[in-house]
């Protein structure tokens, strides 16, 4: 049976926050976007979700709402995560604070069958590192 647009949305999701990218989520020449990231390949995101560093910790994500209109799913989420690692910036290397961050977001994904073929992720980043930082 075909996975539903939403259950591969909320893997989606998960994969964003774990950096495990399932071939079964993502068609070989996904496009994607989000503030900090801009990918034209399932390789190419692999490859950027893969270099996950050690500076969050004990991740989760909620999803309190998921609209599936076609071939395209739209979601709203919130990643929260433990600061425990040092966390760099560009040149800046930051001490872990061990507090805990929200990252509040909406995710816009287009279907071709039952993979994702596009994805625009919209998050304000700078919250987060607010919440972990200050």
């Amino acid at each position: 049976m075909a996975a539903s647009h939403e259950s591969v949305l909320i893997q989606a999701l998960e994969a964003a926050a774990t950096g495990n990218v399932s071939p079964d989520i993502f068609t070989d020449d996904v496009i994607g976007w989000t503030p900090n990231l801009a990918v034209t390949s399932r390789a190419e995101l692999e490859k950027e979700w893969g270099q996950r560093d050690e500076a969050l910790s004990n991740v989760s994500v909620a999803i309190p709402g998921i609209h599936v209109i076609g071939d395209m799913a739209i979601a709203e989420f919130a990643l929260s995560a433990d600061h425990t690692g040092p966390l760099v910036i560009d040149d800046a290397v930051f001490e872990p604070t061990g507090k805990r961050g929200t990252l509040a977001g909406a995710i816009f994904a287009e279907f071709r069958g039952d993979k994702i073929s596009s994805f625009r992720c919209y998050f304000d980043d700078a919250a987060l590192l607010e919440q972990l930082l200050f």
